[in-house]
């Protein structure tokens, strides 16, 4: 049976964390990206379907791509960040389900179902972007999810063949509280859950 984890790991995954706009210079590893993926694959998903990629967006050529497809308010907090994440989804994940859900074959549910595969792989890509923040923060990480950018842009830039398409980014590194707003406030349990 699981236990609790210790308070402290708590604040720092969730209830002192924060949406970072600054980072400071230092870099993050090539080897520490790994070991956050890795982490993150772990979370559960439908079919144990594995529909995110991730492009760690790190060297002046690949910002320079990425910058025209960003709001304006996001793109110099991006060109500064360490790295810049973006979250994909692989629009024909189901190619992978016989391996990786030898429960039953689940690949006919999606092969040849456009509609079911979209919804499946924005949904389940989603959830993976959440555990790779979370993973992220477990192993010393400040995060910066942002959904201003242009994904058509972002697309043609990155992904030309049409297979994975952009769902969100993320600016990763090791924050810089000076640049944070604030912090908001939560909607309490009455106002989001009902125990039925």
């Amino acid at each position: 049976m699981s236990l609790p984890l210790p308070q402290d790991a708590l604040n720092q995954a969730f209830v002192k964390a924060r949406t970072f706009s600054k980072f400071t210079d230092q870099a993050v590893s090539d080897d520490l990206l790994k070991q956050v993926v890795a982490l993150s694959q772990w979370g559960a998903t439908a079919f144990n379907m594995q529909p995110a990629r991730y492009v760690f967006v790190k060297t002046d050529a690949a910002k320079a791509k990425l910058k025209p497809a960003l709001m304006p308010g996001n793109a110099d907090k991006t060109m500064a960040a360490p790295v810049a994440v973006i979250v994909a989804m692989d629009s024909q994940f189901y190619e992978h389900l016989p391996a990786q859900f030898p429960a039953f074959d689940a690949k006919p549910i999606f092969d040849g179902n456009a509609a079911a595969a979209e919804a499946a792989a924005f949904r389940n890509s989603t959830l993976q972007g959440a555990y790779f923040m979370i993973a992220a923060r477990m192993l010393g990480l400040d995060c910066g999810p942002m959904s201003g950018f242009d994904a058509s842009a972002v697309n043609t830039a990155f992904f030309p063949d049409g297979r994975f398409k952009a769902n969100f980014l993320i600016n990763l590194g090791y924050g810089d509280a000076s640049g944070n707003y604030p912090r908001g406030p939560r909607l309490g349990f009455d106002d989001v859950a009902v125990i039925a």
